[in-house]
């Protein structure tokens, strides 16, 4: 619904192979994480492996499948998640994308299922190593 907002310019971060860049909620209410159902994530064409990827929200970190039963946590539209992975960024511009699936609990479009929504955005950005983001 508002992919073009999925990526939060200027979060792409690296540190010991691992990539890491926040991202918002392209819905207009909170959700919960259980129907986070998964996302992809790529910098210059080089998809993260999927086995690698975890979700941060309200400062847990978790696998897609952890996920799937966590009704408790939520993730607002004014709050941001981080989704990171296996990934070796070298410093400099990079392409990075972000692809989302999503259920929406709500809105059921038969009688055995909810809407599922995959959403995708793409931004250029410049990479902060860890160290540089502590400093």
């Amino acid at each position: 619904m508002i992919p073009d907002r999925i990526i939060e310019q200027g979060t792409l971060r690296a540190h010991d192979g691992r990539v890491a860049v926040e991202v918002r909620l392209p819905w207009y209410r909170a959700l919960p994480a259980s129907c986070i159902s998964g996302a992809a994530l790529t910098v210059d064409g080089a998809q993260v492996p999927a086995a690698s990827l975890r979700w941060e929200m309200n400062g847990v970190e978790s696998t897609f499948e952890e996920m799937k039963a966590d009704t408790q946590s939520w993730w607002f539209p004014t709050d941001s998640a981080v989704l990171s992975g296996d990934l070796a960024v070298d410093a400099g511009e990079h392409e990075v994308r972000v692809d989302l699936e999503l259920y929406i609990p709500y809105i059921i479009i038969a009688d055995d299922q909810v809407l599922h929504i995959e959403e995708h955005d793409t931004k250029t950005m410049t990479v902060r190593q860890t160290e540089e983001v502590d400093a």
